[in-house]
């Protein structure tokens, strides 16, 4: 017999995320991480406290308009690619667009662009299981980006790549947020971290230390 025991994934985080910031998040596994990207990604609620977004609370935002907001602000790369096997390359890049109703024209330049920006676009025909892991994750990358979502958030999107992918896809990052995208990046590595411009270190679900 176990005694029930609240566990909290995040606790007293105060956090302020400036448009056009890039920053990491970074800590052990298990500190809370991807639940604080999961809440600010309007993926999940906190229990407790206020998460504004662009000036709205989160919480007066219905289940439609939460989704309206992922679909057309914010784009998210998971460690997992989380790419459809039954779907082409082109057809998984595609799919967000699909969902905003965007003329078939547009959506093949869009899904073109997208693509040639990850170095995939001769790839467009494959299928993910025809595909490295790097491949894969740089894919991933193109469908979060072909929305041209004003906020980017990825978790750990380096964790299952070689140096040479992980390069791109940090490369792909640096340059969105270039052209302002505001950027929230979970990793382990310290090399990735120090790409962003402020670093927020997790411990045990509250912030440690900043840089």
């Amino acid at each position: 017999m176990t005694e029930e025991v609240e566990t909290h994934a995040l606790s007293g985080i105060h956090l302020d995320i400036s448009k056009g910031q890039y920053i990491a998040i970074a800590g052990p596994s298990g500190c809370g991480k991807s639940t604080l990207l999961s809440i600010l990604g309007l993926l999940d609620s906190p229990t407790d406290g206020t998460y504004i977004l662009n000036g709205t609370h989160a919480a007066d935002l219905s289940a439609p308009q939460r989704a309206r907001i992922r679909n057309r602000e914010v784009g998210f790369i998971f460690q997992s690619f989380n790419l459809i096997g039954d779907l082409t390359v082109f057809e998984n890049v595609e799919l967000p667009l699909t969902y905003q109703k965007v003329p078939k024209a547009e959506r093949k330049a869009r899904v073109q662009v997208a693509l040639e920006k990850v170095s995939m676009a001769h790839r467009m025909k494959h299928y993910p299981a025809q595909l490295s892991g790097g491949q894969q994750q740089r894919v991933a990358v193109a469908r979060a980006i072909v929305t041209e979502p004003s906020i980017i958030l990825a978790d750990e999107p380096t964790g299952n790549l070689d140096s040479a992918n992980g390069d791109i896809v940090m490369e792909t990052l640096a340059e969105l947020h270039k052209g302002g995208s505001t950027i929230c990046m979970v990793t382990h590595d310290p090399r990735y971290a120090a790409h962003a411009q402020r670093t927020v270190h997790l411990f045990d679900g509250r912030v440690v230390e900043e840089e």
